[in-house]
């Protein structure tokens, strides 16, 4: 079992920066792949970011290339997003997500455990 909590959400203006932060209780974390997803207002939620159980590999929606970041540190147990250069269209409660596998993955129905969610809000 894992328990996921976000942190770090709030607002910011466009082309600023956020870092957010998912703390994670359970033995498994560390063999665990991480998503972290966002949900804006009459939107399905969507698909960010994602990495494996090491740190090893991550991989990202292309709406976000190039200006968000996953990293975990699993002596830590937590799951940060490193979001940069934000814009009024990344405005959305952002969700980090748990699997029971190692590999990171992008579909939704893959994860077996979610956070509650922290609202970011970017003005332009």
């Amino acid at each position: 079992q894992v328990q996921l909590v976000e942190s770090g959400g709030g607002l910011v203006q466009a082309g600023g920066s956020l870092r957010l932060s998912c703390a994670a209780s359970g033995r498994t974390f560390s063999r665990s792949g991480m998503g972290w997803f966002r949900q804006a207002p009459g939107k399905e939620r969507e698909f960010v970011g994602t990495i494996n159980w090491s740190g090893g590999n991550a991989y990202y929606a292309d709406s976000v290339k190039g200006r968000f970041t996953i990293s975990r540190d699993n002596a830590k147990k937590t799951v940060y997003l490193q979001m940069s250069s934000l814009k009024a269209e990344d405005t959305a409660v952002y969700y980090c997500a748990a699997r029971r596998h190692d590999s990171g993955s992008s579909y939704r129905d893959d994860y077996d455990y979610w956070g509650q969610g922290t609202q970011v809000t970017v003005s332009s």
